[in-house]
């Protein structure tokens, strides 16, 4: 099985002041796609420079010419599907079809009061996460919708002339719960997870691995359900978030021995933080460009 690598790139740098330089690189040193966050801010970074996510995927679609382009993730925190998918279908055009749409029912962060409301609970973000991802499918496959449902609504809505990419860009849907992994199961072309957030802290790289099985096992049981081979989807991890943190950024044989643990279990494409130093995603750049050239072809 062929691994894939990845990178994410936050959007912290001004684009003339290091960002385009960022994506270029990327694609000089043959990632299969460059991803970027979509908050509004995040994190210990929310009182930094932070960037749109669509905006800078733009840029960086007219900066390159062969690498993929992607949120990881993008979700209802702020968004709205008829907007998103107006956005969606420009941005696949401006890239001549490299776009890949990371989504996910979104969390407790600061997205989630940005816009003067409550936050809402668990519930609440599925079941409008179990609303936005049919409707954000038709928008994407259909010239003209009208909607009307609990959450979200569209009145003829115009999407002409779609996505590049037919018969719409993918969708990459992160989940690890059920109702999430029955829409990955039928609406995404690929599956995201970070692993089991209860481990950060405290668990071991062993236990990891086992948790990553059993959602594996899990979204093999969605397919399913659906009628879907499950080897049909793309398994994406996106690390930093896992109990070996940046260590596998630590040499290029960390890298691979991470790296084939998880193709084992299997995963097809690995994404890894661009450092940035002095933050929970420092790294040594040159190791980090070392293992993007070297380590693909020792995984095989």
């Amino acid at each position: 099985m062929t691994l894939r690598l990845s990178t994410v790139i936050l959007p912290v740098d001004r684009w003339h002041e290091g960002g385009r330089a960022k994506w270029q690189r990327a694609e000089e040193l043959g990632f299969h796609a460059a991803y970027t966050y979509d908050h509004l801010s995040w994190r210990s970074f929310r009182d930094g420079p932070w960037f749109g996510a669509l905006p800078t995927l733009t840029a960086a679609a007219t900066a390159t010419g062969r690498i993929r382009l992607g949120t990881l993730v993008t979700s209802p925190n702020f968004r709205h599907p008829v907007t998103l998918a107006k956005e969606l279908i420009s941005l696949d055009d401006v890239s001549g079809g490299r776009v890949t749409l990371g989504i996910g029912a979104g969390g407790n962060g600061f997205d989630a009061t940005a816009l003067g409301q409550e936050p809402w609970t668990p519930r609440e973000r599925a079941d409008r996460f179990g609303e936005f991802v049919p409707l954000l499918d038709q928008l994407l496959t259909q010239d003209a919708l009208s909607h009307r449902g609990e959450f979200y609504s569209a009145e003829e809505a115009r999407n002409i002339p779609g996505s590049v990419q037919r018969p719409r860009l993918p969708f990459a849907v992160a989940a690890t719960g059920p109702r999430g992994l029955r829409l990955a199961a039928r609406y995404g072309q690929a599956w995201v997870t970070t692993g089991d957030p209860k481990l950060y802290e405290a668990g071991t790289p062993e236990q990891s691995v086992e948790a990553l099985r059993s959602q594996l096992a899990r979204l093999g049981a969605a397919c399913a359900e659906t009628g879907r081979d499950v080897a049909d989807l793309d398994k994406i991890l996106l690390t930093g978030f896992t109990p070996d943190r940046t260590r596998p950024l630590d040499s290029v044989d960390a890298f691979v021995d991470f790296a084939g643990r998880h193709r084992e279990l299997g995963f097809t494409e690995i994404v890894v933080h661009w450092p940035i130093p002095g933050t929970d995603f420092a790294a040594d750049q040159g190791v980090f460009e070392k293992i993007a050239a070297q380590a693909p072809a020792q995984l095989g």
